[in-house]
Protein backbone atom coordinates (compact mmCIF):
# COMPACT_ATOMS: atom_id res chain seq x y z
CA UNK A 1 0.00 0.00 0.00
CA UNK A 2 1.61 3.59 -0.83
CA UNK A 3 2.41 5.51 1.87
CA UNK A 4 0.10 8.77 1.75
CA UNK A 5 2.18 10.77 4.66
CA UNK A 6 4.10 13.61 3.56
CA UNK A 7 6.94 15.64 5.74
CA UNK A 8 4.69 18.92 7.04
CA UNK A 9 6.74 20.99 5.55
CA UNK A 10 5.92 19.75 2.27
CA UNK A 11 2.48 20.32 0.12
CA UNK A 12 0.16 17.54 0.24
CA UNK A 13 -0.20 15.70 -2.97
CA UNK A 14 -3.44 15.30 -4.74
CA UNK A 15 -3.99 11.84 -3.91
CA UNK A 16 -3.13 12.73 0.01
CA UNK A 17 -5.58 15.89 -0.06
CA UNK A 18 -8.44 13.49 -1.68
CA UNK A 19 -7.89 11.11 1.34
CA UNK A 20 -7.66 14.13 4.04
CA UNK A 21 -10.79 15.99 2.78
CA UNK A 22 -12.58 12.58 2.95
CA UNK A 23 -11.77 11.88 5.95
CA UNK A 24 -12.44 15.50 7.76
CA UNK A 25 -16.12 14.67 5.94
CA UNK A 26 -16.85 12.19 7.99
CA UNK A 27 -15.95 13.55 11.29
CA UNK A 28 -18.10 15.94 11.11
CA UNK A 29 -21.03 14.61 9.81
CA UNK A 30 -23.70 14.00 13.14
CA UNK A 31 -24.92 10.56 13.26
CA UNK A 32 -28.41 9.46 12.59
CA UNK A 33 -30.88 10.06 15.23
CA UNK A 34 -32.99 6.54 16.15
CA UNK A 35 -35.78 5.49 14.22
CA UNK A 36 -39.64 6.68 15.41
CA UNK A 37 -41.45 3.58 14.78
CA UNK A 38 -42.69 3.19 18.00
CA UNK A 39 -44.32 6.87 18.47
CA UNK A 40 -46.43 6.45 15.39
CA UNK A 41 -47.34 2.75 16.72
CA UNK A 42 -48.66 4.48 19.59
CA UNK A 43 -49.85 7.62 18.34
CA UNK A 44 -52.16 6.25 15.80
CA UNK A 45 -53.59 2.87 17.66
CA UNK A 46 -54.80 5.09 20.27
CA UNK A 47 -56.15 8.00 18.41
CA UNK A 48 -58.10 5.54 16.05
CA UNK A 49 -59.80 3.68 19.41
CA UNK A 50 -60.97 7.62 20.62
CA UNK A 51 -62.07 8.45 17.39
CA UNK A 52 -63.80 4.67 16.84
CA UNK A 53 -65.50 4.50 20.38
CA UNK A 54 -66.72 8.00 20.04
CA UNK A 55 -68.73 7.62 17.05
CA UNK A 56 -69.71 3.81 18.71
CA UNK A 57 -71.19 6.51 21.93
CA UNK A 58 -72.91 8.74 19.72
CA UNK A 59 -74.94 6.59 16.82
CA UNK A 60 -75.95 4.67 19.96
CA UNK A 61 -76.78 7.68 22.26
CA UNK A 62 -77.32 10.78 20.68
CA UNK A 63 -78.55 9.76 16.97
CA UNK A 64 -81.90 10.74 15.80
CA UNK A 65 -82.08 13.26 19.87
CA UNK A 66 -81.61 16.89 20.56
CA UNK A 67 -78.38 18.49 20.08
CA UNK A 68 -76.46 18.17 23.54
CA UNK A 69 -75.27 21.88 24.11
CA UNK A 70 -71.84 22.07 25.74
CA UNK A 71 -69.53 24.92 26.89
CA UNK A 72 -72.32 27.62 26.80
CA UNK A 73 -73.46 26.75 23.05
CA UNK A 74 -69.67 26.62 21.78
CA UNK A 75 -69.92 23.33 21.26
CA UNK A 76 -72.75 20.81 20.01
CA UNK A 77 -72.95 17.10 19.97
CA UNK A 78 -74.99 16.93 16.88
CA UNK A 79 -74.92 12.98 14.91
CA UNK A 80 -75.02 13.50 11.01
CA UNK A 81 -73.92 10.83 8.49
CA UNK A 82 -71.55 12.77 6.02
CA UNK A 83 -70.54 10.78 2.40
CA UNK A 84 -68.05 14.08 1.95
CA UNK A 85 -64.77 14.26 3.15
CA UNK A 86 -62.98 15.99 6.26
CA UNK A 87 -65.46 19.03 7.19
CA UNK A 88 -68.49 17.58 4.71
CA UNK A 89 -66.55 19.07 1.77
CA UNK A 90 -66.69 16.56 -1.98
CA UNK A 91 -69.96 15.63 -0.63
CA UNK A 92 -71.51 12.50 -2.63
CA UNK A 93 -67.59 11.40 -3.90
CA UNK A 94 -67.46 8.87 -1.53
CA UNK A 95 -66.04 5.98 -3.20
CA UNK A 96 -63.59 8.48 -4.78
CA UNK A 97 -62.57 9.57 -1.28
CA UNK A 98 -62.20 5.54 -0.08
CA UNK A 99 -59.69 5.03 -2.65
CA UNK A 100 -57.81 8.06 -1.77
CA UNK A 101 -57.47 7.44 2.18
CA UNK A 102 -56.62 3.67 1.33
CA UNK A 103 -53.60 4.96 -0.94
CA UNK A 104 -52.56 7.23 2.29
CA UNK A 105 -52.82 4.39 4.61
CA UNK A 106 -50.46 2.63 2.51
CA UNK A 107 -47.60 5.52 1.40
CA UNK A 108 -48.12 6.36 5.87
CA UNK A 109 -47.25 2.59 6.36
CA UNK A 110 -44.24 2.57 3.99
CA UNK A 111 -42.52 5.55 4.80
CA UNK A 112 -43.13 4.89 8.87
CA UNK A 113 -40.25 2.11 9.11
CA UNK A 114 -37.78 5.03 7.90
CA UNK A 115 -39.05 7.51 10.88
CA UNK A 116 -35.95 9.37 12.67
CA UNK A 117 -38.45 12.84 13.88
CA UNK A 118 -40.31 12.65 16.71
CA UNK A 119 -42.15 15.55 15.26
CA UNK A 120 -42.70 14.06 12.28
CA UNK A 121 -44.16 10.44 13.84
CA UNK A 122 -46.12 12.01 16.09
CA UNK A 123 -47.95 13.90 12.83
CA UNK A 124 -48.09 10.64 10.33
CA UNK A 125 -49.58 8.83 13.37
CA UNK A 126 -52.25 11.11 13.54
CA UNK A 127 -52.82 11.52 9.90
CA UNK A 128 -53.00 7.92 10.04
CA UNK A 129 -55.26 7.14 12.98
CA UNK A 130 -57.75 9.93 11.27
CA UNK A 131 -57.47 8.27 7.80
CA UNK A 132 -58.20 4.79 8.86
CA UNK A 133 -60.69 6.18 11.63
CA UNK A 134 -62.86 7.34 8.08
CA UNK A 135 -62.21 4.67 6.25
CA UNK A 136 -63.58 1.88 8.79
CA UNK A 137 -66.65 4.32 8.26
CA UNK A 138 -66.61 4.25 4.67
CA UNK A 139 -66.39 0.81 4.51
CA UNK A 140 -68.56 -0.56 7.16
CA UNK A 141 -71.46 1.51 7.82
CA UNK A 142 -74.61 1.99 5.54
CA UNK A 143 -75.06 2.30 2.43
CA UNK A 144 -72.30 -0.16 1.77
CA UNK A 145 -68.48 -0.69 1.33
CA UNK A 146 -66.43 1.77 -0.26
CA UNK A 147 -70.09 4.40 0.07
CA UNK A 148 -70.85 4.42 3.84
CA UNK A 149 -71.50 7.94 5.26
CA UNK A 150 -69.19 9.06 8.00
CA UNK A 151 -70.14 9.49 11.31
CA UNK A 152 -70.06 13.38 12.55
CA UNK A 153 -71.24 14.80 15.79
CA UNK A 154 -68.73 17.72 16.84
CA UNK A 155 -70.75 21.48 15.55
CA UNK A 156 -69.23 24.21 16.79
CA UNK A 157 -71.04 28.01 17.64
CA UNK A 158 -74.26 26.39 16.67
CA UNK A 159 -76.01 23.12 15.88
CA UNK A 160 -76.85 21.22 13.04
CA UNK A 161 -73.17 22.52 11.47
CA UNK A 162 -75.24 26.14 11.38
CA UNK A 163 -71.95 28.23 11.40
CA UNK A 164 -69.18 25.74 10.45
CA UNK A 165 -68.93 22.28 9.32
CA UNK A 166 -69.60 19.64 11.43
CA UNK A 167 -66.92 16.98 12.41
CA UNK A 168 -65.67 13.79 14.60
CA UNK A 169 -62.10 12.40 16.28
CA UNK A 170 -60.74 11.48 12.82
CA UNK A 171 -61.04 15.27 11.39
CA UNK A 172 -59.45 16.48 14.15
CA UNK A 173 -56.26 14.20 14.05
CA UNK A 174 -55.80 14.86 10.19
CA UNK A 175 -55.94 18.71 10.65
CA UNK A 176 -53.41 18.32 13.89
CA UNK A 177 -50.95 16.06 12.45
CA UNK A 178 -50.91 17.82 8.85
CA UNK A 179 -49.98 21.34 10.85
CA UNK A 180 -47.34 19.57 12.83
CA UNK A 181 -45.96 18.11 9.63
CA UNK A 182 -45.75 21.49 7.59
CA UNK A 183 -44.06 22.48 10.86
CA UNK A 184 -41.78 20.27 10.73
CA UNK A 185 -41.08 20.92 6.83
CA UNK A 186 -40.82 24.78 8.02
CA UNK A 187 -38.41 24.16 10.52
CA UNK A 188 -35.93 21.86 7.98
CA UNK A 189 -37.03 18.61 9.86
CA UNK A 190 -37.03 15.88 7.44
CA UNK A 191 -38.82 12.46 8.42
CA UNK A 192 -35.51 10.70 8.15
CA UNK A 193 -33.60 13.26 9.65
CA UNK A 194 -31.56 14.18 6.20
CA UNK A 195 -32.41 17.88 5.83
CA UNK A 196 -30.86 18.62 9.15
CA UNK A 197 -28.00 16.53 8.67
CA UNK A 198 -27.18 18.20 5.53
CA UNK A 199 -28.03 21.74 6.93
CA UNK A 200 -25.08 21.07 9.60
CA UNK A 201 -22.47 19.84 7.46
CA UNK A 202 -23.14 23.10 5.49
CA UNK A 203 -22.95 25.08 8.49
CA UNK A 204 -19.49 23.25 8.75
CA UNK A 205 -18.24 24.15 5.58
CA UNK A 206 -18.63 21.06 3.96
CA UNK A 207 -20.83 20.34 0.83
Amino acid sequence: MADVTSDPGEPLTEEAADIDDTDDHKAVEPPLPARRFAVLAVVAPVALALDIVTKVLMVANQEGKPPIRLLGGLVYLDVIRNSGAAFSMATGMTWILSLIAVAVVVALVVVAPRLRSTGWAIGLGLVLAGALGNLIDRIFRSPGPLRGHVVDFVSVFGPYAKYFAVFNVADSCICVGGALIVLMAILGRDYDGGVARRRRLAEAGRP
